[in-house]
């Protein structure tokens, strides 16, 4: 046997192995029947219940993929509503399965149990603060008083950011999302610090008037807001990773939830690997070889899923900025499927 056949042997009994050991995290998951996905105390466009319990936003939608990808059923997830003290805590513990796009990338976090998938929205850190103040930048706060949920990156940034400035900011600190907020709207903090779009969505659904209130960046940083996993389970990780570029894919190749169906006929290889019309790639992650096509179908591409719940189909209408695709001047960079 030559050496071309020695390494195309042992390159496809290395694949065959990869693909037919499932992650404990998956071997759970099909146990039980649907995932857990770690959900916030309620942000309109991100993650939220309705008046009959069904959660929605694109915090929610990224998880439904991965049900799809391992169900083929957008509805087989259970969502836990958290705090920024429980979120992490929780993933590490296996109380949820995976943390959506409420955490912020950071290394402390990486390296402490956690690991991070593809980026699902980039967004700067904002201030809030009543229009009547007349503040409408951050070096305009010098000793404003700023309520702050504990357990978010937005402690260290309050932090920074009057040391830096010299601003002597008053932290106020709740162990909740709904009691930080209230407290703003209340008057007992000037401010109200958390990602820019968060704010925005605060503004647009929790104000009697949203003009009366401005937002501006709190520092020049942008953050990546990133689905996040355990530590120690590379099949689950590829999983939620895979999920996530599906939706990236789509967008890239012009698929959408109306023509997928039309898309399968398309004679591109890479489209054709990407339906599963050519199979292998669900195989290698232990999904089935359409786990792609099926999240499409039931969800559409990430454009469509920002549409609809942040951008022009929403009522938040929030420009994708750096959330669109490279190929249109954004951060979201799909990896192929091959």
């Amino acid at each position: 046997m030559n050496n071309w056949k020695i390494a195309t042997l042992a390159a496809s009994v290395v694949l065959a192995a990869t693909a037919a050991n499932a992650g404990p995290t998956l071997d759970k998951v099909k146990a039980r029947g649907h995932i857990v996905c770690g959900a916030s105390q309620g942000t309109v466009g991100f993650g939220s219940p309705d008046d009959k319990g069904h959660w929605t936003g694109l915090d929610v939608e990224t998880c439904r993929a991965v049900a799809v990808a391992i169900f083929g059923n957008k509805d087989k997830v259970e969502f836990v509503p958290l705090s920024g003290q429980q979120r992490i805590p929780a993933l590490q513990t296996g109380e949820i399965d995976i943390l959506p796009r409420t955490l912020t990338w950071t290394l402390q976090r990486d390296a402490n149990g956690i690991n991070f998938t593809t980026p699902t929205y980039y967004e700067f850190t904002g201030f809030m603060v009543a229009k009547s103040s007349g503040v409408t930048k951050v070096e305009d706060m010098t000793g404003a008083s700023v309520c702050v949920q504990t357990g978010s990156t937005t402690e260290v940034v309050v932090n920074d950011v009057s040391t830096r400035l010299k601003l002597e900011l008053k932290p106020v600190i709740f162990d909740n999302v709904a009691a930080t907020r209230q407290a703003f709207f209340s008057g007992r903090c000037d401010s109200l610090i958390t990602d820019a779009a968060a704010l925005a969505s605060v503004r647009a659904t929790q104000s009697d008037n949203p003009d009366d209130f401005v937002i501006f960046p709190a520092t020049e940083y942008m953050d990546a807001l990133t689905p996040a996993v355990r530590h120690g389970d590379d099949n689950w990780l590829d999983i939620v990773n895979w999920s996530i570029q599906a939706l990236l894919n789509a967008e890239l190749y012009g698929i959408t939830q109306a023509n997928i169906d039309d898309m399968i006929m398309s004679d591109d290889p890479r489209v054709k690997r990407f339906l599963g019309v050519e199979p292998g790639n669900g195989k290698a992650l232990g999904l089935d070889d359409k786990f792609a096509y099926n999240i499409v179908k039931q969800l559409g591409n990430y454009g469509e899923m920002f549409d609809r719940n942040l951008g022009k189909g929403s009522a938040l209408k929030i420009d994708r900025g750096p959330n669109r695709l490279f190929s249109d001047g954004g951060l979201m960079f799909p990896i192929a499927f091959q």
